[in-house]
């Protein structure tokens, strides 16, 4: 058995799972566009893949590696989603429709096996090999569901943003007011942190042309790196939470 090995769910921990979803966004777009695309995909799945491998051979909690994998896996979910629409040449509406299935697949997959698919146990290899695949089907679904509205439903980047931005508190005030289970408000939470925050990103990142602040993806990653860092060294200096504290109300989504 293994300590439970993913963190809290406070508010510091969706500011930071926002955070690395705005820079997987930008970070793949300027991996892309300034060297070769085949080689930036191979290159981020190797270095997504040793992320992966060290967190598995981790016993607990440890903030960097934990949070440098999901920022690999924003990284390269981006690249995936994107890879179907932009050299497959699938419609972003039928990716969304189909890294839902995915994901619905893993959740069922998941319980039938292991009974939970609570963010408070995975304390074994079974559920963090679940806990994962789940993670990575959720950033693909958020970035189809992210480029379907602010592309192909013509909203726009802002607009997005801001629609994700409610829909990601919805959640929250579910689970505190309306009775919405603790494990269902967070993954749909979660969902939505990928198309929230890459919306709002890509709006600083892109050009005006395209209805952005025309930032550049570059810049905007070294920004959204700096937060990362600083959010993870302050994990690192806290207490541990007690685990009996994680299914509480402050641990709610969006708190």
């Amino acid at each position: 058995m293994l300590r439970n090995k993913v963190p809290a769910v406070t508010a510091l921990f969706w500011v930071t799972k926002l955070l690395t979803t705005a820079m997987g966004e930008t970070t793949s777009d300027y991996l892309v566009k300034n060297y070769d695309p085949v080689i930036a995909v191979i290159a981020a799945f190797v270095v997504f893949a040793g992320a992966l491998a060290l967190q598995f051979a981790v016993r607990r909690y440890i903030p960097w590696v934990y949070w440098l994998t999901v920022l690999m896996v924003a990284v390269f979910g981006t690249m995936v989603a994107d890879v179907l629409h932009i050299v497959l040449g699938v419609p972003y509406l039928v990716s969304t429709v189909f890294f839902a299935i995915v994901l619905a697949v893993v959740f069922v997959v998941w319980y039938r096996s292991q009974r939970t698919l609570s963010v408070h146990h995975i304390d074994t290899r079974a559920r963090e090999f679940f806990y994962w695949c789940a993670v990575l089907a959720t950033f693909a679904l958020g970035t189809a569901v992210g480029d379907l509205t602010a592309t192909t439903f013509g909203l726009g980047y802002l607009a997005s943003g801001i629609m994700f931005g409610v829909l990601f508190a919805i959640p929250g005030v579910a689970y505190r007011w309306w009775g919405m289970g603790a494990t269902a408000a967070f993954w749909t939470s979660y969902v939505l942190t990928r198309p929230f925050g890459a919306s709002i990103s890509d709006w600083l990142a892109v050009s005006h042309a395209r209805g952005g602040l025309d930032l550049g993806a570059g810049p905007v990653s070294l920004v959204l790196f700096a937060a990362i860092v600083v959010c993870v060294i302050v994990m690192t200096a806290r207490r541990p939470v007690d685990p009996a504290r994680a299914s509480a109300p402050e641990a709610s989504p969006a708190a």
